[in-house]
Order: structure tokens, then C-alpha cells, then sequence
């Protein structure tokens, strides 16, 4: 490989992911399954809860693989195909995640980001990602929330990765997505102390 293009390979890749991001599973899966815009309906949030609600279990599923697969693939390139450093991982990882939250093809409006958030955990280090989705599992067979659920589980995600790969840059990048989710989800916590956000399930 040409020394220019090696060096330029990790940027390409972190531009890629956000424009892998940028395209949603939900709006797509919508107009797929001919089923209303998720942006002007329910939550107007274009992601798999709300989809959930306006299509049904099918729907959710197809678009929560969808958001998953957009932060998972970049990632798994960096990491396993190669061989990038964590420092370099969490940037695309971020990448797309962002275009997940602010799609260049939707106007910059997109969703919370959790979904996504979910796929690069899983492609930077599979024990933490499964601690992550436990707590979540956990958090919604309970409490019935998926906000809240999803809340706890992105608070204590940076800690897990920490505690597994011991490295400084994935705590902290970690925790700029759990910034993001926490600013889009500021509805849903709002609701959840005003004892007015919905449950799972409901429409």
C-alpha cells in the first residue's frame, strides 16, 4: 500500500462511518413496510422503540439491526481487519455514532443513538458490550422504560470498557456518547420524572 494512502486509510474510514451513520434503518424500514414516517409520528424519533409503537415488533427488530450494524461494521474493520489502535477504534466508532444523532442525508435530524452506540460496543470489546446490554435487559424487564433502561446502561458502559481494556481514550470517548444520549434523550428523563413517559409496548 502507498505510504500516502496508508496514512490516509484511518480518516477515510472515520468519514465512511459517518456516512454509514448518517443513513436511517427506521425511515428506511418505514417506507420499506409502507408504515408512517417515524419523524412525524409517536415520539417523531426515528428509531426502534418508536417503531416499535407505529410498526410493531418486525419493524423495531429490522431497524435496531439496522442502527446496530452502522456502528458495529466500521469498528469491526478498524479493529480486526486492521488492526487500528483503540485511540483510532473509538473516532470511527464516535463517527458513527454521530451520523446516527446528525445524518447529512436527513437534514442533520436524526435519533438518540443508542442503537448504534450498541454496535460499536460490541465491535470494541464483547465481554463489556454483553455487561452494557445486560443492564439493559435488566433495567427494561423491570422498570418497563426504555429510556430508563437505556440511560443506566449507557451511564455505567464506560466504566465496563475501563474495567476490560484498562485504556484512558475508550473511558473517555465512551463517555462523550453517553453526553450525546443523555442530551437526546432530555424528553424522555423529563418525562420519567414527571411520571409521563411511556412504556414498552405502549402506543
Amino acid at each position: 500500500m502507498y505510504p500516502e494512502l496508508s496514512s490516509l486509510m484511518p480518516w477515510l474510514l472515520v468519514i465512511g462511518a459517518y456516512l454509514l451513520g448518517s443513513i436511517s434503518a427506521a425511515i428506511i424500514t418505514a417506507k420499506a413496510m409502507q408504515l408512517p414516517d417515524p419523524r412525524s409520528t409517536g415520539s417523531k424519533n426515528p428509531g426502534a422503540t418508536n417503531m416499535l409503537r407505529i410498526g410493531g415488533k418486525k419493524a423495531a427488530i429490522i431497524t435496531l439491526l439496522g442502527d446496530g450494524l452502522k456502528g458495529f461494521i466500521p469498528v469491526l474493520i478498524a479493529h480486526y481487519v486492521l488492526g487500528y489502535s483503540y485511540e483510532w477504534q473509538v473516532l470511527i466508532g464516535l463517527a458513527a455514532f454521530l451520523g446516527h444523532l446528525y445524518p447529512v442525508f436527513y437534514g442533520f435530524e436524526g435519533g438518540k443513538g443508542v442503537a448504534t452506540a450498541i454496535g460499536v460496543y460490541l465491535a470494541l470489546n464483547f465481554p463489556a458490550a454483553m455487561m452494557t446490554i445486560a443492564t439493559w435487559l435488566v433495567m427494561a424487564r423491570v422498570f418497563k422504560y426504555s429510556s430508563l433502561a437505556a440511560l443506566t446502561a449507557t451511564l455505567l458502559a464506560p466504566l465496563y470498557f475501563y474495567l476490560m481494556t484498562q485504556n484512558g481514550w475508550v473511558f473517555i470517548g465512551l463517555l462523550i456518547m453517553t453526553a450525546f444520549i443523555y442530551y437526546r434523550h432530555k424528553s424522555n428523563i423529563q418525562n420519567l420524572l414527571n411520571g409521563t413517559e411511556k412504556k414498552l409496548g405502549s402506543r
